[in-house]
């Protein structure tokens, strides 16, 4: 499981803080993908706050490829039941994302 330092966590915070309170013309694939979804839950703070976390732990590909789970949440149980090598790594990454994305989110 990816763990997130106190240090990294404090950065990542303090990171959240000025996008929240500043105003940007480009947003991440991870966030697009939020503010386009359907959830009751997405707010423009929470999708920033996800994409900020996405940038520290997942590559610019991995967030192309979990971004189209929000689109198609199906897609995200076959890459997790997949029998694939490539595809365990991704989704043991894409957990850890989440798990940290969660616990700094709130």
């Amino acid at each position: 499981m990816l763990r997130i330092s106190l240090a990294r966590s404090a950065g990542l915070l303090a990171l959240i803080v000025v996008m929240s309170s500043a105003t940007f013309t480009h947003a991440g694939i991870i966030e697009q993908a939020c503010n386009a979804s359907e959830r009751q839950a997405r707010t423009a703070t929470l999708c920033a706050c996800i994409q900020a976390v996405a940038d520290q732990v997942l590559t610019p590909a991995e967030q192309k490829r979990g971004a189209a789970f929000f689109k198609d949440p199906h897609s995200s149980q076959e890459t997790r039941t997949s029998d694939d090598p490539a595809d365990e790594v991704f989704w043991l990454k894409w957990k850890s994302y989440g798990e940290a994305a969660t616990e700094l989110c709130r």
